[in-house]
């Protein structure tokens, strides 16, 4: 009887300290393998990369789309430019014009 009540009170306190290393224990765990760990570092990292290779590409893209608007401006519009949007938009080409498509 003195031995299970010993194992008795040894359990109960035990219980805190092993209940507050659980819990330290966990989140620790989540600290370095979770979503935002430690070892998601290398993933985030590999997605600023690619992220910052699609800025690049999207503002070259922006870079030529400013400069085509700049190009149309109404007060003084580039010639060659304004002609060709004109023709491709209403087909209209003379006869001995040769059409050369760009891709």
């Amino acid at each position: 009887m003195k031995q299970a009540k010993r194992l008795l009170q040894l359990l109960r306190s035990a219980i805190w300290p092993a209940m507050a290393f659980t819990i330290i224990a966990f989140f620790g765990g989540y600290a370095l393998f979770g979503s935002n760990g430690v070892l998601a570092l290398g993933d985030y990292s590999q997605k600023y990369e690619m992220r910052a290779a699609e800025l690049a590409a999207i503002s070259k893209q922006r870079n030529e789309l400013a400069h085509r608007v700049a190009l149309l401006d109404p007060r003084h519009a580039n010639p060659d430019l304004v002609d060709e949007l004109v023709r491709k938009e209403l087909g209209l080409t003379q006869p001995d014009e040769v059409i050369i498509p760009l891709d």
